[in-house]
């Protein structure tokens, strides 16, 4: 099919290099990986006939628009009206059409509406950091060439965009949506209320006498890194009876997030069905052991648990 499933090293430098935000850091615990993402503008309530209004004029060349060119590594880009939106490698918005299907997987944006609404094509795509491989696909276009699918529905970019980041064809017609990176709509999720039943409802930065700065939770508590996790791809390897002792931390919204340096500040859907909060792309943590605010008894436990600064790095010294 032409979909690749890893990463090049020259789709990597292409990436760090176009974005402004990036995951990973600089410790030791394999933070040196960085997919991109970039705050992008206020969503446009465009209305128009589903394909947008002028079939491109006001963008790009519409010769340009009508071309149908590949994605290359996609990223995943916070935007603080849309939550986590799906990127191709320069940071530019990928949409999909309410009047295609996913199953099957069908295009009908033909002809001006693919002017206005270029085809991402299939073939050179990886997946985003934190993004199933396994959602990227393709689909025959009626004219014979091949698109890129996320999820099974097909994906366009819009010719008003001009730049990376914009979201200008966000509803248009009603029926053309920026799409998250598991295909669906993007959308932000509802922050949790403070004090709400299973959430933190804040992160803010604390000083301990051996620690320094590092991030508690809404309640005080330690939040934690796991050194086996990865930022890129966004994975959690603590599940099961992990997860037991060491209870995700729930999404929080970013106005709730005080002292702490938000680089791609993501949620992360879990294979348990769980959204845990991640700082610079890193899961986070409490630990149970941890019985009062301003407890630090998770930190180093095993060599592979410690807190966490407030730029998303692990405090290992003290």
């Amino acid at each position: 099919m032409g979909i690749k499933r890893g990463t090049t090293l020259a789709a990597v430098a292409v990436v760090v290099a176009l974005t402004a935000t990036a995951c990973g850091g600089d410790d030791k615990a394999a933070d040196t990986t960085k997919p991109a993402g970039a705050a992008a503008p206020a969503q446009n309530s465009a209305s128009g006939d589903g394909y947008g209004d002028g079939y491109g004029s006001g963008g790009t060349d519409p010769a340009a628009a009508g071309s149908a060119k590949p994605a290359g590594q996609l990223a995943i880009a916070a935007n603080e009206q849309l939550g986590s939106v799906l990127t191709d490698s320069a940071g530019f918005t990928l949409y999909r059409f309410d009047k295609d299907t996913a199953k099957p997987s069908k295009s009908n944006c033909d002809g001006d509406c693919a002017k206005t609404w270029p085809v991402v094509a299939a073939g050179d795509a990886t997946a985003a950091a934190g993004q199933d491989p396994a959602l990227l696909g393709e689909v025959v276009r009626s004219d014979g060439s091949k698109q890129l699918t996320v999820a099974g529905w097909p994906v366009y970019r819009f010719s008003k965009d001009t730049k990376a980041g914009e979201t200008k064809g966000q509803g248009v017609g009603g029926t053309w949506f920026a799409a998250a990176p598991d295909g669906k709509k993007a959308a932000k999720a509802a922050a949790p209320a403070p004090g709400a039943a299973g959430t933190t409802g804040a992160l803010t930065v604390a000083k301990d006498p051996k620690l320094g700065d590092h991030i508690v939770d809404g309640n005080g508590m330690t939040v934690y890194r796991f050194k086996p996790d990865t930022a890129w791809p966004m994975v959690s390897k603590c599940e099961g009876d992990c997860v037991a002792k060491w209870p995700v931390v729930p999404p929080v919204d970013q106005a709730n997030a005080k002292g702490i340096i938000e680089k791609n500040y993501l949620v992360l859907d879990r294979p348990d069905g769980k959204k845990q909060q991640t700082v610079n792309c890193w899961p986070v943590y409490t630990f149970t052991g941890d019985k009062k605010a301003g407890d630090i008894n998770g930190q180093g436990v095993g060599g592979t648990w410690y807190a966490v600064a407030p730029d998303g790095k692990l405090i290992t010294g003290q």
